[in-house]
């Protein structure tokens, strides 16, 4: 399922337009990658999806082409973690 179907099948459930039902799922993707990129703050949508900013130490590595050891620097990734009605439905 792709955004648009995802918009007609809200649309449809809701009875609200498809403009609005984009306009919502767009802001709550804005709010989200903007809370994500300040950090500090975990965003939890109860037993669905949580969203966090999340640091990660320097590590070792390798160069998949030439076999070398690399060191991966610090940085910062997107943690996304399912919660429990999400895997629920994904065990069905």
């Amino acid at each position: 399922m792709n955004k648009s179907e995802l918009i007609d099948r809200v649309a449809d459930q809701t009875g609200e337009t498809k403009k609005s039902v984009g306009d919502v799922i767009d802001s709550m993707f804005d709010v989200i990658c903007d809370t994500v990129e300040k950090g500090g703050e975990k965003i939890t949508i109860q037993g669905q999806l949580s969203f966090e900013r999340v640091n990660t130490k320097e590590r070792k590595g390798h160069n998949p082409q030439t076999n070398q050891p690399i060191v991966i620097p610090a940085g910062t990734k997107t943690k996304v973690t399912v919660l429990s009605k999400l895997k629920q439905a994904g065990k069905k």
